[in-house]
């Protein structure tokens, strides 16, 4: 059974609150039980959000856990004064010492992007993501010269989600192609793959896991094989070292470590947070 209640507020999306109180979370061995409350944008929705609070209190015997980032002084103050939660004011926390340290007031505004329409950053990451989407398993060979970064690998080794995550997070415009038993028959790189040598990584993965993931897709085939795994797995890696594509191996990274290895190896000049 869950241990606590967490609540995540926001007069925004929450998800600065969600991703900020989860990092600590996954410090301490405990389940929780998660509650999302975004868009907390005015006085009577920060009464609605205490009453539910205090009644998760009430109900459990024990103070539920309480994230927030809220810019609105008055959803604040309500929040502050009356919920029986331990509350955890990430702005107050953070925003507020640096204020003073650099003399300066924040924008104080609600989520990354106060005016999506105006703004530049919102705007080069919706791109990367339309860029990544068409770029996704090989699928165009248009303006691959426009890629930060290309990803290699045989099918179901993580390119997709990799990619999506490079775009969704940072803003990069990252392809990714799969190697296929047709590229290794003829030792060579796809020829849409050559002219960019450069912006290549390759990813890899253990047999045993490719065959588990395959399995799941289509399960007792040639493709999903441990045999035919085994041989795509070995002929894309010595492809790689023999073209000198640098990569890592999927096997036991989390979609956010692939991509920080990633990201300290290409080193993009350009990145969106």
């Amino acid at each position: 059974m869950p241990s606590r209640t967490v609540f995540f507020l926001s007069d925004g999306t929450g998800i600065t609150a969600e991703t900020f109180g989860n990092a600590i979370l996954n410090q301490f061995e405990t389940e929780v039980r998660r509650v999302r409350l975004p868009f907390l944008d005015d006085v009577d929705k920060a009464h609605q959000a205490v009453r539910q609070i205090n009644h998760t209190a009430d109900i459990e015997g024990r103070r539920p856990l309480v994230f927030a980032t809220i810019v609105n002084l008055d959803v604040l103050r309500v929040v502050k004064e009356h919920c029986q939660g331990m509350f955890l004011d990430m702005f107050g926390t953070f925003v507020e010492p640096l204020e003073g340290e650099l003399g300066i007031k924040s924008n104080h505004r609600v989520g990354r992007f106060s005016d999506a329409s105006k703004s530049k950053e919102y705007n080069d990451r919706i791109e990367a993501i339309n860029f990544s989407l068409m770029h996704d398993d090989g699928q165009s060979h248009a303006d691959l010269q426009g890629s930060d970064v290309i990803l290699v690998g045989v099918s179901r080794s993580g390119k997709t989600p990799t990619s999506l995550y490079l775009a969704l997070q940072h803003g990069l415009k990252a392809s990714n192609y799969p190697l296929i038993p047709e590229d290794f028959e003829r030792r060579q790189l796809p020829p849409a793959l050559v002219p960019h040598r450069k912006k290549l990584f390759g990813l890899t993965i253990a047999p045993e896991r490719l065959a588990e993931i395959r399995n799941e897709r289509r399960p007792n085939s040639r493709y999903a094989s441990l045999e035919n795994c085994r041989a795509e797995v070995s002929q894309a890696e010595a492809m790689m070292r023999r073209e000198g594509i640098r990569w890592l191996s999927t096997t036991t990274k989390s979609i956010e470590e692939i991509a920080t290895t990633i990201l300290q190896e290409i080193r993009p000049e350009r990145l969106a947070y």
